[in-house]
Protein backbone atom coordinates (compact mmCIF):
# COMPACT_ATOMS: atom_id res chain seq x y z
CA UNK A 1 0.00 0.00 0.00
CA UNK A 2 1.48 3.23 -0.45
CA UNK A 3 1.87 5.82 1.89
CA UNK A 4 1.03 9.02 0.44
CA UNK A 5 2.76 11.29 3.60
CA UNK A 6 6.25 10.19 2.68
CA UNK A 7 5.23 12.26 -0.48
CA UNK A 8 6.78 15.13 2.49
CA UNK A 9 9.63 13.29 3.48
CA UNK A 10 11.69 15.53 0.46
CA UNK A 11 11.18 18.57 3.05
CA UNK A 12 13.23 17.71 5.93
CA UNK A 13 16.87 17.82 5.01
CA UNK A 14 18.22 15.29 8.20
CA UNK A 15 16.16 12.22 6.71
CA UNK A 16 18.59 11.92 3.80
CA UNK A 17 21.24 10.90 5.46
CA UNK A 18 19.80 9.72 9.49
CA UNK A 19 17.35 7.38 10.52
CA UNK A 20 15.50 9.91 12.68
CA UNK A 21 13.33 8.57 15.16
CA UNK A 22 13.36 11.76 17.43
CA UNK A 23 10.53 13.73 16.91
CA UNK A 24 9.24 13.57 20.93
CA UNK A 25 12.08 15.67 21.50
CA UNK A 26 13.09 17.16 18.30
CA UNK A 27 11.31 17.66 15.32
CA UNK A 28 12.99 17.32 11.71
CA UNK A 29 13.75 20.47 10.64
CA UNK A 30 11.19 21.40 7.07
CA UNK A 31 13.51 23.11 4.17
CA UNK A 32 11.11 26.07 4.62
CA UNK A 33 13.15 27.42 7.36
CA UNK A 34 15.78 28.44 5.27
CA UNK A 35 13.74 30.57 3.18
CA UNK A 36 11.61 31.85 6.91
CA UNK A 37 14.67 33.21 8.32
CA UNK A 38 15.86 34.29 5.38
CA UNK A 39 12.36 36.68 4.72
CA UNK A 40 13.49 37.44 9.00
CA UNK A 41 17.02 38.59 8.03
CA UNK A 42 16.11 40.68 5.20
CA UNK A 43 12.72 42.35 7.24
CA UNK A 44 15.60 43.34 9.87
CA UNK A 45 18.17 44.40 7.11
CA UNK A 46 16.01 46.45 5.08
CA UNK A 47 13.23 47.37 7.66
CA UNK A 48 14.48 48.01 10.85
CA UNK A 49 12.69 49.62 13.50
CA UNK A 50 10.30 49.33 11.52
CA UNK A 51 9.49 45.54 11.13
CA UNK A 52 7.56 45.80 14.90
CA UNK A 53 5.14 48.19 12.67
CA UNK A 54 4.92 46.01 10.06
CA UNK A 55 3.60 42.22 11.45
CA UNK A 56 6.55 41.34 14.62
CA UNK A 57 4.63 42.63 16.76
CA UNK A 58 1.29 40.93 15.98
CA UNK A 59 3.14 37.55 15.11
CA UNK A 60 2.14 36.09 18.94
CA UNK A 61 -1.24 36.48 17.61
CA UNK A 62 -0.83 35.69 13.81
CA UNK A 63 1.10 32.77 14.53
CA UNK A 64 -0.99 31.58 17.40
CA UNK A 65 -3.47 31.32 14.77
CA UNK A 66 -1.79 28.61 12.75
CA UNK A 67 -1.51 26.84 16.04
CA UNK A 68 -5.21 27.19 17.01
CA UNK A 69 -6.07 25.30 13.83
CA UNK A 70 -3.79 22.49 14.63
CA UNK A 71 -4.90 21.90 18.34
CA UNK A 72 -9.07 23.11 17.39
CA UNK A 73 -9.17 26.04 18.69
CA UNK A 74 -10.81 29.39 17.94
CA UNK A 75 -9.18 32.35 16.48
CA UNK A 76 -7.76 35.02 18.74
CA UNK A 77 -7.12 32.11 21.51
CA UNK A 78 -3.40 31.30 21.02
CA UNK A 79 -0.66 33.29 21.91
CA UNK A 80 3.30 32.77 21.59
CA UNK A 81 5.67 32.29 24.26
CA UNK A 82 9.41 31.90 24.47
CA UNK A 83 8.64 27.91 26.49
CA UNK A 84 6.16 26.36 28.85
CA UNK A 85 7.87 27.10 32.09
CA UNK A 86 7.44 30.33 31.65
CA UNK A 87 3.50 29.72 30.56
CA UNK A 88 2.75 27.61 33.73
CA UNK A 89 4.31 30.43 35.82
CA UNK A 90 2.71 33.20 33.96
CA UNK A 91 -0.78 31.00 34.37
CA UNK A 92 -0.34 30.20 37.94
CA UNK A 93 0.26 33.88 38.57
CA UNK A 94 -3.47 34.28 37.96
CA UNK A 95 -4.36 32.73 41.01
CA UNK A 96 -5.09 33.55 44.64
CA UNK A 97 -5.72 30.64 46.80
CA UNK A 98 -7.74 30.46 49.86
CA UNK A 99 -7.90 28.29 52.82
CA UNK A 100 -10.60 26.66 51.38
CA UNK A 101 -9.40 26.35 47.83
CA UNK A 102 -5.63 26.20 47.30
CA UNK A 103 -5.13 22.39 46.16
CA UNK A 104 -2.75 22.21 43.01
CA UNK A 105 -3.01 18.36 41.87
CA UNK A 106 -0.81 16.56 39.14
CA UNK A 107 0.60 13.38 38.21
CA UNK A 108 4.27 12.37 39.52
CA UNK A 109 4.92 11.72 35.63
CA UNK A 110 4.53 15.54 34.57
CA UNK A 111 7.26 17.21 33.23
CA UNK A 112 10.03 17.53 36.26
CA UNK A 113 10.31 21.69 34.58
CA UNK A 114 6.66 21.73 35.17
CA UNK A 115 6.69 20.24 38.66
CA UNK A 116 9.86 22.05 39.46
CA UNK A 117 7.19 25.82 38.85
CA UNK A 118 4.06 24.73 41.19
CA UNK A 119 6.79 23.34 43.86
CA UNK A 120 8.88 26.49 43.91
CA UNK A 121 5.48 28.32 44.25
CA UNK A 122 4.14 25.98 47.34
CA UNK A 123 7.03 27.19 48.98
CA UNK A 124 5.36 30.01 50.96
CA UNK A 125 2.64 27.73 52.24
CA UNK A 126 -0.10 29.40 50.25
CA UNK A 127 -0.57 26.16 47.86
CA UNK A 128 -0.46 22.73 48.62
CA UNK A 129 0.57 20.20 46.07
CA UNK A 130 -0.98 16.63 45.92
CA UNK A 131 0.77 14.40 43.61
CA UNK A 132 -0.97 11.84 41.93
CA UNK A 133 1.44 8.28 42.12
CA UNK A 134 1.91 5.57 39.06
CA UNK A 135 1.80 1.88 39.76
CA UNK A 136 4.05 0.92 37.25
CA UNK A 137 6.37 3.99 36.46
CA UNK A 138 4.73 4.54 33.07
CA UNK A 139 0.93 5.10 33.74
CA UNK A 140 -1.59 6.90 35.81
CA UNK A 141 -4.80 5.07 36.71
CA UNK A 142 -7.52 7.68 36.02
CA UNK A 143 -9.43 6.26 38.96
CA UNK A 144 -6.65 7.68 41.02
CA UNK A 145 -6.41 11.39 39.36
CA UNK A 146 -9.89 11.65 39.72
CA UNK A 147 -10.49 10.76 43.23
CA UNK A 148 -7.55 13.76 44.40
CA UNK A 149 -9.70 16.46 42.27
CA UNK A 150 -11.57 17.91 45.16
CA UNK A 151 -13.87 20.44 46.17
CA UNK A 152 -10.11 21.80 47.33
CA UNK A 153 -8.98 21.73 44.54
CA UNK A 154 -7.90 24.87 42.58
CA UNK A 155 -5.94 23.95 39.44
CA UNK A 156 -4.94 20.63 37.54
CA UNK A 157 -1.26 21.25 35.38
CA UNK A 158 -1.57 17.86 33.83
CA UNK A 159 0.59 16.16 30.72
CA UNK A 160 -2.25 14.91 28.14
CA UNK A 161 0.81 12.58 27.22
CA UNK A 162 3.48 11.53 29.57
CA UNK A 163 6.87 12.24 28.13
CA UNK A 164 8.97 9.03 29.78
CA UNK A 165 6.21 6.28 27.94
CA UNK A 166 4.08 8.10 26.02
CA UNK A 167 0.84 6.98 27.76
CA UNK A 168 -1.88 9.35 26.61
CA UNK A 169 -4.21 10.26 29.69
CA UNK A 170 -8.13 10.95 29.67
CA UNK A 171 -8.06 14.52 29.23
CA UNK A 172 -11.81 14.79 28.95
CA UNK A 173 -12.76 13.10 32.18
CA UNK A 174 -10.26 14.80 33.92
CA UNK A 175 -11.51 18.05 32.92
CA UNK A 176 -15.35 17.00 33.53
CA UNK A 177 -13.92 16.37 36.54
CA UNK A 178 -11.96 19.12 37.54
CA UNK A 179 -15.00 21.89 36.75
CA UNK A 180 -17.46 19.70 38.75
CA UNK A 181 -15.40 21.06 41.82
CA UNK A 182 -14.76 24.42 40.17
CA UNK A 183 -11.20 24.23 39.07
CA UNK A 184 -9.44 24.71 36.60
CA UNK A 185 -7.38 22.31 33.91
CA UNK A 186 -3.71 23.26 32.34
CA UNK A 187 -3.52 20.40 30.22
CA UNK A 188 0.18 20.13 28.58
CA UNK A 189 -0.23 19.12 25.06
CA UNK A 190 3.73 19.38 24.25
CA UNK A 191 3.97 15.88 23.69
CA UNK A 192 0.26 15.23 21.78
CA UNK A 193 -0.26 18.17 19.71
CA UNK A 194 0.82 17.56 16.03
CA UNK A 195 0.35 13.15 16.41
CA UNK A 196 -2.48 12.95 18.26
CA UNK A 197 -5.99 14.48 17.43
CA UNK A 198 -7.50 16.39 19.85
CA UNK A 199 -9.50 19.93 20.14
CA UNK A 200 -9.34 22.59 22.54
CA UNK A 201 -12.63 23.85 21.93
CA UNK A 202 -14.30 20.05 22.11
CA UNK A 203 -12.56 19.20 25.60
CA UNK A 204 -13.94 22.83 26.77
CA UNK A 205 -10.58 22.75 28.41
CA UNK A 206 -9.46 26.10 30.55
CA UNK A 207 -6.10 26.16 29.54
CA UNK A 208 -3.72 24.41 26.65
CA UNK A 209 -0.12 25.13 26.86
CA UNK A 210 2.86 23.20 24.50
CA UNK A 211 6.03 23.92 22.15
CA UNK A 212 7.09 23.65 18.82
CA UNK A 213 10.27 21.74 19.50
CA UNK A 214 8.79 18.36 19.28
CA UNK A 215 6.17 16.99 16.79
CA UNK A 216 5.31 20.44 15.49
CA UNK A 217 8.64 20.39 13.41
CA UNK A 218 8.76 24.14 14.67
CA UNK A 219 12.17 23.94 16.54
CA UNK A 220 12.99 26.07 19.77
CA UNK A 221 11.59 29.01 21.61
CA UNK A 222 8.06 28.78 20.47
CA UNK A 223 5.87 27.59 23.24
CA UNK A 224 2.14 28.12 23.24
CA UNK A 225 -1.15 29.22 25.05
CA UNK A 226 -4.63 29.12 24.26
CA UNK A 227 -6.85 30.43 26.90
CA UNK A 228 -10.67 29.30 26.47
CA UNK A 229 -12.24 32.41 25.11
CA UNK A 230 -14.49 32.99 27.84
CA UNK A 231 -11.89 33.06 30.52
CA UNK A 232 -9.61 35.74 28.67
CA UNK A 233 -10.70 38.55 30.30
CA UNK A 234 -11.56 36.79 34.03
CA UNK A 235 -7.70 36.72 34.80
CA UNK A 236 -4.95 39.37 35.69
CA UNK A 237 -1.52 37.66 35.37
CA UNK A 238 0.84 39.25 37.67
CA UNK A 239 3.83 37.61 35.63
CA UNK A 240 3.11 40.24 32.71
CA UNK A 241 4.66 43.22 30.89
CA UNK A 242 4.11 45.46 28.46
CA UNK A 243 2.88 43.58 25.86
CA UNK A 244 -0.37 42.39 28.07
CA UNK A 245 -0.76 45.86 28.31
CA UNK A 246 -4.02 47.10 26.31
CA UNK A 247 -1.90 50.59 24.87
CA UNK A 248 1.66 48.96 25.43
CA UNK A 249 2.86 52.06 23.21
CA UNK A 250 1.54 55.13 25.25
CA UNK A 251 4.36 53.83 28.15
CA UNK A 252 1.78 54.86 30.83
CA UNK A 253 3.46 54.31 34.82
CA UNK A 254 1.58 52.70 37.21
CA UNK A 255 -0.97 49.64 36.97
CA UNK A 256 -1.14 48.08 33.98
CA UNK A 257 -4.23 48.16 32.37
CA UNK A 258 -4.58 44.92 30.50
CA UNK A 259 -5.62 43.94 27.27
CA UNK A 260 -9.31 42.86 26.74
CA UNK A 261 -8.30 39.99 24.85
CA UNK A 262 -5.76 36.93 24.75
CA UNK A 263 -2.78 39.71 24.55
CA UNK A 264 -3.59 39.96 28.43
CA UNK A 265 -1.40 36.65 28.53
CA UNK A 266 1.59 38.18 27.28
CA UNK A 267 4.26 39.84 28.77
CA UNK A 268 7.84 41.32 27.19
CA UNK A 269 8.69 41.60 23.74
CA UNK A 270 8.37 38.37 21.57
CA UNK A 271 11.12 36.15 20.31
CA UNK A 272 10.80 37.33 16.78
CA UNK A 273 13.18 34.51 15.20
CA UNK A 274 11.79 31.57 16.72
CA UNK A 275 7.96 32.97 15.69
CA UNK A 276 9.54 33.01 12.19
CA UNK A 277 11.27 29.50 11.66
CA UNK A 278 8.19 27.79 13.83
CA UNK A 279 5.99 28.57 10.99
CA UNK A 280 7.06 26.17 8.13
CA UNK A 281 6.41 23.10 10.96
CA UNK A 282 2.69 24.42 11.56
CA UNK A 283 2.10 24.92 7.74
CA UNK A 284 2.90 21.30 6.98
CA UNK A 285 1.13 19.91 10.12
CA UNK A 286 -2.03 21.62 8.86
CA UNK A 287 -2.30 21.26 5.34
CA UNK A 288 -1.91 17.33 6.43
CA UNK A 289 -4.18 17.38 8.93
CA UNK A 290 -3.57 15.41 12.26
CA UNK A 291 -5.73 12.66 11.69
CA UNK A 292 -3.58 11.17 8.93
CA UNK A 293 -0.73 11.39 11.35
CA UNK A 294 -2.16 9.48 13.65
CA UNK A 295 -3.40 7.19 11.48
CA UNK A 296 0.00 6.44 10.42
CA UNK A 297 1.43 6.71 13.76
CA UNK A 298 -0.39 4.04 15.46
CA UNK A 299 0.65 1.52 12.54
CA UNK A 300 3.95 2.59 13.36
CA UNK A 301 4.07 2.06 16.84
CA UNK A 302 2.33 -1.08 16.49
CA UNK A 303 5.19 -2.60 14.23
CA UNK A 304 7.70 -0.95 16.15
CA UNK A 305 6.16 -2.80 19.59
CA UNK A 306 6.04 -5.75 17.84
CA UNK A 307 9.43 -6.30 15.97
CA UNK A 308 11.18 -5.13 19.42
CA UNK A 309 9.22 -7.92 21.27
CA UNK A 310 10.03 -10.55 18.26
CA UNK A 311 13.69 -9.56 19.50
CA UNK A 312 13.46 -10.05 22.98
CA UNK A 313 13.43 -6.91 23.95
CA UNK A 314 10.90 -5.43 26.70
CA UNK A 315 8.62 -2.34 25.84
CA UNK A 316 7.43 0.01 28.42
CA UNK A 317 4.99 1.68 26.13
CA UNK A 318 0.97 1.33 26.78
CA UNK A 319 0.09 -1.96 25.08
CA UNK A 320 -3.20 -0.12 24.03
CA UNK A 321 -1.95 1.96 21.04
CA UNK A 322 -4.87 4.28 21.98
CA UNK A 323 -3.57 4.63 25.23
CA UNK A 324 -0.38 6.24 24.14
CA UNK A 325 0.99 8.95 21.91
CA UNK A 326 3.93 8.43 19.14
CA UNK A 327 6.41 6.93 21.52
CA UNK A 328 7.52 3.70 21.61
CA UNK A 329 10.21 3.16 24.81
CA UNK A 330 12.42 0.56 25.12
CA UNK A 331 13.77 -1.22 28.33
CA UNK A 332 17.64 -2.41 28.90
CA UNK A 333 20.00 -1.95 31.24
CA UNK A 334 22.24 -0.41 29.15
CA UNK A 335 19.65 1.38 27.47
CA UNK A 336 21.99 4.65 28.09
CA UNK A 337 25.26 3.10 26.20
CA UNK A 338 22.73 1.82 23.37
CA UNK A 339 21.40 4.85 22.52
CA UNK A 340 24.86 6.49 22.43
CA UNK A 341 25.98 3.76 20.23
CA UNK A 342 22.71 4.42 18.13
CA UNK A 343 23.84 7.69 17.24
CA UNK A 344 27.06 6.87 16.19
CA UNK A 345 25.98 4.84 13.55
CA UNK A 346 23.09 7.74 12.73
CA UNK A 347 19.76 6.16 14.56
CA UNK A 348 18.50 9.14 15.96
CA UNK A 349 17.05 8.41 19.20
CA UNK A 350 17.37 9.26 23.05
CA UNK A 351 17.33 7.69 26.33
CA UNK A 352 15.04 8.39 29.94
CA UNK A 353 16.36 6.85 32.89
CA UNK A 354 13.69 4.72 34.38
CA UNK A 355 11.98 4.28 30.88
CA UNK A 356 14.60 3.01 28.47
CA UNK A 357 15.10 3.88 24.69
CA UNK A 358 12.27 6.79 23.41
CA UNK A 359 11.96 5.82 19.70
CA UNK A 360 9.57 7.83 17.55
CA UNK A 361 8.55 7.60 13.67
CA UNK A 362 6.41 10.72 12.08
CA UNK A 363 4.76 10.95 8.78
CA UNK A 364 8.17 11.45 7.19
CA UNK A 365 9.25 8.07 7.99
CA UNK A 366 9.29 4.94 5.96
CA UNK A 367 8.52 1.20 7.57
CA UNK A 368 11.84 -0.11 6.05
CA UNK A 369 13.54 2.29 8.62
CA UNK A 370 11.45 1.05 11.46
CA UNK A 371 12.96 -2.57 10.38
CA UNK A 372 16.80 -1.45 10.33
CA UNK A 373 16.40 0.42 13.56
CA UNK A 374 15.56 -2.77 15.34
CA UNK A 375 18.03 -4.95 13.43
CA UNK A 376 20.53 -2.45 14.40
CA UNK A 377 19.06 -2.68 17.85
CA UNK A 378 19.68 -6.60 17.76
CA UNK A 379 23.15 -6.41 16.44
CA UNK A 380 23.95 -3.60 19.11
CA UNK A 381 22.51 -6.03 21.91
CA UNK A 382 23.79 -9.09 21.26
CA UNK A 383 27.82 -8.11 20.21
CA UNK A 384 27.53 -5.78 23.31
CA UNK A 385 28.91 -3.06 21.18
CA UNK A 386 27.74 -0.39 23.56
CA UNK A 387 30.23 -1.73 25.99
CA UNK A 388 32.75 0.75 24.37
CA UNK A 389 31.22 3.70 25.47
CA UNK A 390 31.66 5.26 29.12
CA UNK A 391 29.45 7.17 31.19
CA UNK A 392 30.26 10.15 29.49
CA UNK A 393 28.84 11.21 26.25
CA UNK A 394 25.95 12.57 24.14
CA UNK A 395 23.01 14.19 25.94
CA UNK A 396 19.56 15.10 25.01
Amino acid sequence: MTDELLKWRAEFPIVEKTVYLVSHSLGAMPRGVYDKMQEYAEMWATRGVRAWGEGWWEMPGTVGNMVAKIIGAEENSVVMHQNVSVIQSLLLSCFEPTPEKNKIVYEELNFPSVMYVYEAHARDGRFQIETVKSDDGMTIPLDKMLDAIDEETLLVPMSHVVFKSAFLQDAKAIIEKAHSVGAYVVLDTYQSAGTVPFSAKDLNVDFVVGGSVKWLCGGAGAGYLYVRPDLQTRFKPKVTGWAAHAHPFAFERGDIEYADNIERYLHGSPSIPALYSAQSGYKIIGEIGVEPIREKSQHQTEMLFKLAESEGFTVTSPRNPHERGGTITIAHERADLITKELIRREFIVDFRPGAGIRVSPHFYTKDEELELFVRELKEIRDTKAFEQHQTAGVRF
